[in-house]
């Protein structure tokens, strides 16, 4: 059906921006950012936030009202692997999005953010964590596909 392969489609799209923002994110985070380091780092988490949301958002209504069904996805050990390491992923990331958010009050005056080593270091490490579990992800959505598990 065209309806399931539009929104397969849409899925991968914001799972590949998933990835590709956060890889943004690790590439440009450093303990000492510009000022123009930091708006991309604010902007960048905006749309890591929009293309896991929307990862949810579409992956949710796949599994209720197209492809295989509801029942078929919870009867999978490796949806709940994927899904748990995607919600692992999301609360993860709270933490670099409040520190960035944060920044406003340095970015709105044209200013480059202040951050002290441990948040940096901390930053670093989640940024870190979410690669490796959007790796685990992306393992057991490629096993699942292929009916391992059922």
């Amino acid at each position: 059906m065209v309806i399931n392969a539009l929104f397969a489609a849409l899925h991968f799209l914001a799972a590949f921006g998933v990835v590709a923002t956060l890889l943004i994110e690790w590439l440009l985070f450093k303990p000492q950012l510009s000022y123009a380091e930091a708006r991309i780092l604010q902007k960048v988490d905006l749309w890591y936030g929009i293309t896991a949301g929307t990862v949810l958002v579409v992956g949710f209504l796949r599994v209720f009202y197209f492809e295989k069904g509801s029942a078929f996805y919870f009867a999978s050990p490796l949806f709940h692997v994927k899904l748990t390491l995607f919600i692992v992923t999301g609360l993860l990331s709270i933490y670099p999005t409040m520190k960035f958010l944060g920044w406003s009050k340095y970015t709105r005056q044209q200013q480059a953010p202040i951050m002290t080593q441990n948040e940096s270091e901390r930053i670093r490490l989640i940024l870190n964590i979410e690669f490796g579990l959007l790796v685990g992800v992306i393992v057991a959505a490629s096993l699942m596909a292929k009916g391992i598990g059922m």
